[in-house]
């Protein structure tokens, strides 16, 4: 079976000959050309997924070549070929053309097979990249929100029933899961789109500010207000305003909301007026709202009021399936925001962000993605930009991996087990043991010493394995 396709461009017979034969050998599937304008025709027929190339040939040389290739099949990588005085040139084709890599003549075959396999492994993400990103404009987006598993098409369903009305929506789901950009969408797909959206998060805003940052207050309504403000739902008025972590707003002031939302008029703090407000009301909640009300968090009639329609967003954990298109989704969106040059993640990239359970949900994902776009250098985002979300926090841990000692063991003995247990673990590794314990080798040394002129050293004919 063919480990990929590479075709060669090399006007010199010897060397396309050779290098086909040692590729072939590799179990790549290869075919030869003499010139740019053979090759291009041959890029055409065959579609390789990777294309070696000298740079100096006849009708069509090696840069225009390389050119015509990214501007017609971008997921193609190119290797280039150069002489002595072509090295600088080479290296510019890769920083501002986006070559894959180049050799200089005499050709060291073992690295060209290596690089030769890794462009094939480039040229297969650029591939899927391509075919993600296809998905995310065909099926994977509605609105602000992305992914095309089932739970997140009912709520692409549910959406779109409810934006044409003004009926209050109650969206649900753990901290980072997106109910804001439901909220968005809801916005987004209404006939209240060209208002305003205002967003307020009840939990961040001290319980003696909130009710001035809602209904606004009058000049000299209190220490401080040397102006008049309009409050959320005057900013609001005619739009959609979004009242997320509701269940943390006071009591008191839940009471005041839900006479606002039943009179459809809001009074600044220090006026006797009313004024009139047409707004749609959506609220959002990282608790079980029901619970919320059975333990005075969230008053019951506030509930029953808001909670016309409901949306529960699963967490990220829950639909994996969307994580390769939401990754995409942020990668592309956060390169153009910090105008940097990656494009897509390697598989053993997109691998350990599945390997992930993903706690803090689409916003942890997006502080990820955030991160190894600022740090990448290049088009592909590898494994190593990812840091620190190499592995699953809160992955299941193995027995023969823990140690269990009862309340009031002494530090010292605890201390002891867990530097035996490490041995244990390590074969008797010292230098390894010391490095998962997190201490110097000469410590290690002197706590065994120690232990075995107490008669504490139980592992028989301990080795110096260091």
């Amino acid at each position: 079976m063919s480990k990929g396709r590479v075709l060669i461009v090399d006007d010199e017979d010897a060397v396309a000959e050779s290098l086909c034969d040692l590729l072939a050998a590799d179990g790549y599937e290869t075919v030869a050309e003499a010139d740019g304008v053979a090759g291009l025709k041959r890029v055409e027929e065959f579609l390789p997924a990777v294309v070696v190339t000298d740079i100096v040939m006849p009708r069509m040389d090696g840069f225009g070549l390389l050119r015509e290739i990214h501007s017609r099949y971008p997921e193609t990588a190119v290797i280039l070929l150069t002489g002595q005085g072509s090295i600088e040139m080479a290296v510019r084709a890769i920083q501002e053309e986006g070559a894959f890599h180049y050799f200089e003549k005499p050709i060291d075959m073992n690295k060209l097979s290596l690089v030769v396999e890794r462009a094939i492994e480039y040229a297969e993400a650029r591939r899927e990249n391509q075919a993600l990103r296809r998905q995310l404009r065909d099926r994977g987006a509605f609105g602000e929100l992305v992914g095309k598993s089932d739970s997140m098409r009912q709520i692409y369903h549910l959406i779109e029933q409810v934006a044409p009305s003004s009926a209050s929506v109650l969206i649900t789901g753990e901290s980072g899961t997106g109910k804001e950009l439901v909220a968005r969408t809801i916005h987004n797909l209404s006939p209240r789109k060209t208002a305003q959206f205002v967003a307020i998060n009840c939990s961040a805003i001290p319980e003696t500010l909130m009710e001035s940052e809602l209904f606004g207050y009058e000049k000299g309504a209190f220490t401080g207000a040397a102006s008049r403000r309009q409050g959320c739902f005057e900013i609001a008025n005619g739009g959609t305003l979004l009242l997320d972590e509701i269940a943390e707003m006071p009591t008191l002031l839940q009471a005041k909301l839900l006479r606002v939302l039943e009179e459809r008029s809001v009074r600044r703090l220090g006026s006797t007026q009313e004024i009139p407000i047409d707004v749609r009301l959506l609220a959002a909640t990282n608790k079980n709202p029901q619970e919320a009300v059975d333990v005075g968090g969230l008053r019951e009639d506030l509930f029953y009021r808001l909670n016309v329609i409901t949306i529960e967003l699963p967490p990220l954990r829950e639909r994996k399936d969307d994580l390769p298109l939401l990754a995409q989704h942020l990668v592309t969106q956060l390169s153009e925001k910090h105008n940097r040059p990656a494009h897509f993640l390697s598989q053993p990239a997109l691998q350990v962000l599945q390997s992930h359970s993903w706690p803090g949900n689409v916003r942890e994902l997006r502080n990820a993605i955030e991160r190894a776009v600022i740090i990448c250098s290049g088009e592909e985002i590898e494994r190593h930009h990812l840091a620190p979300y190499p592995v699953d926090q809160r992955r299941r841990v193995r027995s023969e991996d823990t140690l269990s000692l009862p309340v009031g063991t002494p530090i010292e003995e605890v201390e002891r087990q867990m530097i035996m247990r490490t041995l244990q673990k390590t074969d008797n590794n010292k230098t390894r043991a010391a490095e998962l314990l997190g201490i110097s080798l000469k410590t290690l040394h002197n706590k065994l010493r120690l232990y075995r002129e107490r008669g504490q050293l139980p592992i028989a004919g301990l080795r110096n394995a260091d």
